[in-house]
């Protein structure tokens, strides 16, 4: 079951990663290799990302995570990468920038990227640096991210 249909909205659901690791960008749109971090201890603006249905007519809805300040984040190369994994700074929301949640029961989901990896919060988060790779072939602890919606 994916985010929509577990919350039961529409495209433009507004949410904040919580749980494992808070992920939040470092700072304005970039395509720095630092753009994520996992430290954060309370979520704020820059924590919150707003979910964007891709509307590409997949049976399972592919979203775009689109940023505070209206960039797409991009899961370089589709996936499958250790660094230079995530930029902040696509304007548009094409095939790098679609992500798949998938729900694990009581509020958790995992993050899948175009090529089917997951995304991984490196130590279980509380990183400033290599914090998130995508080349993860299955769903373990550090795998796992709560959603928590905002309206």
């Amino acid at each position: 079951m994916n985010v929509k249909t577990k919350l039961g909205r529409a495209a433009g659901i507004a949410v904040a990663a919580m749980g494992m690791a808070t992920l939040g960008l470092a700072g304005a749109a970039s395509a720095s290799t630092a753009v994520i971090h996992t430290d954060a201890t309370r979520v704020g603006a820059w924590e919150k990302f707003t979910l964007i249905d891709s509307g590409d007519g997949s049976p399972v809805i592919h979203y775009g995570l689109r940023t505070s300040a209206g960039y797409f984040l991009t899961a370089v190369d589709s996936g499958g990468r250790t660094s230079d994994v995530i930029h902040s700074n696509a304007t548009w929301l094409l095939g790098w920038e679609k992500f798949q949640f998938n729900s694990l029961g009581g509020g958790y989901y995992d993050i899948q990227v175009a090529d089917g990896h997951y995304l991984t919060a490196v130590g279980g988060g509380g990183r400033t640096t290599d914090t998130i790779h995508s080349d993860a072939t299955r769903v373990g602890s550090w795998e796992k991210v709560q959603v928590a919606c905002n309206q």
